[in-house]
């Protein structure tokens, strides 16, 4: 058995879309204190996070009732290392993902964008024709290399995130798959559990077994 992590390390430099995480010193043992205690303050789309239907739909599934069987299972990391722009239908079927459950998208950003500490004026998205095709397919879960699934053409009008959260569909951001061969793994991708929440920062994993 091989386990990828392919969660971002969390710290106030990282790559970030918006205010960087910031860490607090609440006690330590160099001051005297009993141990070392600190207090983060970060948002929930920090790093390697889930996007629940809640972040673009009022009333809509949180984070911590998307459900287990979404989160865990058998998926795909798919090459699409050559596109250039926007993910289509074509590079999808042409990637063999049709019929996969839960798509992980390997694409340049990997070793580009997602390397970088501050966000870059373009990286490689979802068509909303793709986004449409997945669910069509009855994908469930949908994860990519970058801060956001979206197109950086469509950061006004969201419409990726707009077609797949809007039919229930998962997606995972800021996935580091630099070091991921493509081909079929197990995901295990546990969101924290915060409660009513539009997403949250999750340790996910990829297992690939003998």
């Amino acid at each position: 058995m091989k386990i990828y992590d392919i969660t971002l390390p969390i710290h106030p430099k990282m790559l970030h879309w918006g205010r960087k995480p910031e860490v607090e010193i609440v006690e330590s043992l160099a001051n005297g204190d009993a141990s070392n205690v600190t207090r983060w303050r970060l948002g929930a789309h920090t790093g390697t996070h889930v996007d629940a239907p809640a972040h673009f739909v009022d009333g809509a599934t949180p984070i911590d009732e998307v459900a287990l069987e979404t989160l865990v299972g058998p998926a795909v990391v798919a090459d699409l290392t050559a596109v250039d722009g926007d993910v289509t239908v074509a590079d999808l079927v042409a990637a063999g993902v049709a019929g996969a459950t839960r798509v992980l998208l390997k694409t340049s950003n990997s070793a580009g964008p997602l390397r970088e500490t501050e966000r870059a004026e373009s990286w490689v998205g979802l068509s909303p024709e793709a986004a449409r095709w997945l669910i069509d397919q009855q994908v469930a879960l949908i994860g990519i290399d970058y801060l956001t699934i979206e197109s950086h053409r469509r950061t006004d009008t969201w419409d990726a995130h707009h077609a797949l959260l809007g039919s229930g569909v998962i997606i995972l951001e800021n996935a580091d798959l630099d070091a991921v061969p493509p081909g079929k793994y197990e995901l295990v991708c546990l969101p924290t559990k915060l409660v009513g929440a539009d997403g949250a920062f999750a340790r996910t994993i990829l297992i690939q077994r003998d």
